[in-house]
């Protein structure tokens, strides 16, 4: 025998707030007896007679926490609309409870086929009713629970790895620059030494030369052999190569070192320019022209910049990876362009700075195909990636963002139009 309301209240929990119940059902009497008992359980009660009218609520920016739906409805009945809604991604995890006289195993089954997550039989037994919706409400509390803490253990193992990368990638750079410093160091002092040298024995040359002027036959024919003139001059031309190499490979090391900022703890005054010049020094091979395109085209706006205070070796990192996503986007554009006559596909980056206020604002442009619809809510998260297998982890931008935003309480965002090309922005506090 069904009890009656007043019989429940030994059963209510009457905390209130306990949430928002949607109750659907053509039936006056059934709606208005159920809604009274769970207002009385302190729960929030919308009503409704049929499905259209039960959708077209739920169109409403305001969402019930559960639904309560009738099956045997006219017009659109319960089972439709339980399959409108679960179609719908804004309201598609709202929990429904199907509420019906049919009790037999193939209506259940196919209620729950369409989403539903329980089934209520009339007539109602009150105190099983509200039981039912704390148990469902209790457990889409929980998921809501977990889905927070699995995005927030993602994010820290994100940042755990960005850490452990940024970590590995100073050693490394550190490493190198140390271990390619000391030979440098050794040629480049040398080579002072081999200038001097030779300059002296080209003088010693000179003077048998002029005082020798007519040699015996063997050294006539050495010298006509060997075209003495020529290895003098050229020799000359080589130590000078020699010395630009030693040189650049010492501006290398310098850059790396820079890079890297291994030995630097907490926040420094940086020099944007500075950090952008040594990532565009190591990354230089990849903008040259190769077996699969052309010459990358590099283009500098660079504006005033103040110094600003920040983790140097982190954005140094951030800037490694925009602007190698750059090359990467012109690289896959150019292996999939499918060339018209006379027409050849030229990659270009474009790299503008500029201050605004107390704030530093920095644009990486490319000319590549652009981020698809579908890519562009996911890029920022982490281990999304849309490059090939072995190509790239997802964690790039993820852990560009982590830098930018929470560790410099930055903005990272991008503009991107199919087919023409991809803006990234970076906006940095100056302190």
């Amino acid at each position: 025998m069904t009890e009656t309301i007043h019989d429940q209240k030994s059963f209510l929990n009457c905390d209130p707030g306990r949430g928002i119940i949607l109750v659907v059902d053509d039936n006056p009497a059934n709606l208005q007896v159920l809604s009274s008992f769970l207002d009385q359980s302190s729960f929030e009660v919308w009503a409704t007679r049929s499905g259209e009218k039960a959708i077209q609520k739920l169109d409403d920016d305001h969402l019930p926490d559960l639904i309560l739906l009738d099956v045997m409805m006219p017009g659109i009945d319960g089972f439709e609309t339980c399959k409108h809604l679960k179609s719908n991604p804004r309201i598609q995890d709202i929990p429904i409870i199907f509420m019906t006289a049919l009790s037999d195993t193939a209506n259940k089954v196919k209620g729950l086929q369409l989403g539903a997550v329980d089934y209520i039989t009339k007539p109602f037994q009150y105190e099983e009713v509200l039981v039912r919706i704390e148990q469902q409400l209790k457990l889409r509390t929980l998921t809501k629970t977990l889905i927070v803490k699995n995005a927030e253990l993602q994010q820290a193992q994100t940042q755990l790895i960005q850490a452990e990368k940024v970590a590995a990638l100073g050693h490394l750079t550190a490493g190198i620059a140390h271990e390619v410093n000391n030979p440098v160091n050794f040629i480049a002092g040398n080579l002072n030494f081999v200038e001097q040298y030779v300059q002296e024995v080209v003088d010693l040359l000179k003077l048998y030369q002029k005082y020798l002027p007519d040699p015996p036959v063997e050294i006539q024919n050495a010298i006509k052999t060997k075209d003495i003139s020529f290895l003098l001059n050229d020799l000359s031309k080589i130590i000078k190569s020699m010395r630009v190499g030693t040189d650049r490979v010492t501006e290398v090391v310098s850059s790396l070192n820079k890079f890297s900022r291994s030995r630097e703890v907490g926040k420094k005054l940086a020099n944007l320019h500075e950090g952008l010049e040594s990532t565009l020094l190591i990354l230089g091979h990849r903008l040259k022209s190769n077996a699969h395109r052309p010459t990358i085209q590099l283009i500098k706006e660079y504006g005033k910049l103040p110094l600003i205070e920040c983790y140097p070796g982190e954005i140094n990192q951030v800037l490694m990876n925009l602007i190698c996503n750059a090359i990467d986007a012109i690289e896959e554009t150019q292996n999939n362009q499918e060339f018209e006559e006379n027409y050849k596909y030229s990659g270009l980056i474009r790299i503008e700075t500029e201050s605004i206020g107390e704030r530093v604002i920095l644009r990486i442009v490319d000319n590549a195909s652009g981020i698809s619809e579908a890519d562009r809510t996911k890029i920022f998260d982490a281990f999304y990636t849309t490059k090939t297998i072995g190509k790239g982890t997802g964690l790039g931008l993820s852990i560009a963002y982590q830098i930018v935003v929470n560790n410099h309480h930055g903005k990272l965002t991008y503009h991107s139009t199919q087919g023409e090309g991809t803006e990234f922005v970076i906006e940095l506090p100056i302190r």
